[in-house]
C-alpha cells in the first residue's frame, strides 16, 4: 500500500467539503462531517491500515501481572502471511525457577495452573476489539447504539459504540479534528459470560514513517483478579517475504 492509502480520510473530508459547496464558488467553512460520516471515514481509515499493516513485521510483547507482581512474559515476532493471516513465532523462553522445596514448587505450580486460563482469556478477548472490526462498528450503528461527544473543546470527538461485541459492553473510539485519525481507544466489557467479571482496557496508537497508524499499547485491567495484560508492539519493519 501507499502513502496514499493512509490519506483517504483527508480525501474524503475534502470531498464532502466540494459537494456541499455551491457550483463554481471556493469551498466555505462547513459544519464538522455528520456522525455516519465520522464512522465512514474511520471505517476507511481502519481497513487502510490495516491492509499496509500487512506489508509490515513486527514484535509483539505480552506482560502479565497479578497483585502488582510480573509473572509472565512472552514475545513473538508477527507477520502477514501469503494467506492474508497473522503469524506469529515465538521468541525463546528463559525456563522458571520458582525456588524452594517440594511443597513451595508445588504450590507455586498449582497457583500458576488456576491463572492459566483466566490469563489466556484476557489476552484473547484484547484481540477480540484491537483493532476494532468494521463491520462490527457498523452493526453497532445499524442497531442504533452509536453516540457522539466533543472532547477537549472540539479538538478531538469520542464515538462510543454500545454492545459492540457482548451485552453490555462498550467499545469508545477518540478522534482527532478535522483529519479523523484515531488517537486511542477505550473499552468497557467482561471476560467469559459473567458481567460482574468487568475488565477495562486502554489503548494507545502509534504512528510509523509512512503514515500508517498502529497499536503501540493495549492495557487491560482486571479488578477481580487484580491481573494486568499489557501488550506493546515494537519494531516495526518491512517484511522481507
Amino acid at each position: 500500500m501507499s502513502r496514499l492509502s493512509s490519506l483517504l480520510p483527508l480525501v474524503l473530508i475534502s470531498s464532502i467539503a466540494m459537494a456541499q459547496a455551491p457550483q463554481g464558488q471556493p469551498p466555505q467553512a462547513q459544519p464538522p462531517p455528520t456522525p455516519q460520516q465520522r464512522v465512514a471515514m474511520l471505517k476507511q481509515w481502519l481497513q487502510a491500515s490495516q491492509a499496509q499493516l500487512r506489508t509490515y513485521e513486527w514484535v509483539e510483547t505480552t506482560v502479565i501481572s497479578v497483585k502488582g507482581e510480573e509473572k509472565s512474559r512472552k514475545q513473538n515476532t508477527c507477520y502477514y502471511g501469503v494467506d492474508g493471516k497473522l503469524q506469529k513465532v515465538a521468541a525463546a523462553e528463559p525456563a522458571a525457577d520458582s525456588g524452594g522445596g517440594p511443597l513451595k514448587k508445588r504450590i507455586v505450580a498449582k497457583k500458576k495452573e488456576e491463572m492459566t486460563t483466566y490469563m489466556q482469556e484476557a489476552a484473547a478477548l484484547i484481540h477480540s476489539y484491537v483493532p476494532p472490526d468494521p463491520d462490527r462498528i457498523q452493526q453497532s450503528v445499524n442497531a442504533g447504539k452509536m453516540t457522539l461527544a466533543p472532547l477537549d473543546g472540539g479538538r478531538r470527538v469520542q464515538l462510543v459504540f454500545k454492545d459492540y461485541l457482548k451485552a453490555g459492553d462498550s467499545l469508545s473510539v477518540d478522534i482527532e479534528n478535522p483529519t479523523n485519525r484515531l488517537m486511542g481507544m477505550g473499552v468497557a466489557s467482561y471476560l467469559a459470560d459473567s458481567p460482574s467479571d468487568a475488565v477495562q482496557l486502554n489503548v494507545g496508537m502509534g504512528v510509523l514513517p509512512d503514515g500508517t497508524i498502529y497499536t503501540a499499547k493495549t492495557t487491560l485491567q482486571a479488578p477481580a483478579k487484580d491481573l494486568t495484560v499489557v501488550i506493546e508492539n515494537t519494531g516495526y519493519r518491512h517484511a522481507a517475504h
